[in-house]
C-alpha cells in the first residue's frame, strides 16, 4: 500500500507521486505518515520532509506552510521546497557561512529576528543534502 503525496509551492509543484513513508517537520515536532493514517491537518515547520521511495530515503527542504493527509493522500503547500538532491553543497554551505555572520552582526529585533530565521533556512538546505540510509 502507498500514499499519494504532492508538494506544492506558490510557484510550482515540487513533487507529485506515490510514495512509502514520509517524516515531515511540523511545529509541535516530527510526524511519522504511513498508510492509513488518521487524517490530520498541521503546521508545517522550516525542516527536512523524509520521503521513503523504493526502500530509499530521500530528503527535502521545506520552508513552512501547511500540510493536509487523509485517505492515504498527502497535500503539502509550503513557501519553497528544494530536493536535496537540487540542492549545490557548496552554494548551501556558503549560505549557511553567510547566514551565520549576519546572525553575529545583527542589531534590533527585527533584523535579529530576519537573521535567525535565514540561519535557519540555510541549516535545513545543508542538511537536506544528506540523506539518511
Amino acid at each position: 500500500m502507498t500514499l499519494n503525496l504532492s508538494v506544492l509551492t506558490p510557484n510550482r509543484i515540487v513533487w507529485d507521486s506515490e510514495v512509502e513513508e514520509i517524516m515531515l517537520s511540523t511545529n509541535s515536532g516530527q510526524i511519522g505518515i504511513l498508510p492509513n493514517h488518521t487524517p490530520i491537518a498541521t503546521a508545517i515547520d522550516i525542516g527536512i520532509l523524509r520521503i521513503r521511495l523504493n526502500n530509499q530515503w530521500l530528503t527535502m527542504a521545506l520552508m513552512g506552510g501547511f500540510a493536509r493527509i487523509g485517505n492515504n493522500e498527502i497535500t503539502v503547500l509550503v513557501n519553497d521546497a528544494e530536493k536535496g538532491s537540487d540542492i549545490d553543497p557548496q552554494e548551501a554551505q556558503q549560505t549557511l557561512e553567510i547566514a551565520e555572520a549576519n546572525v553575529k552582526k545583527a542589531e534590533g529585533r527585527r533584523q535579529k529576528i530576519e537573521a535567525n530565521l535565514a540561519l535557519r533556512r540555510a541549516r535545513t538546505r545543508v542538511e537536506a543534502i544528506n540523506p539518511i540510509s
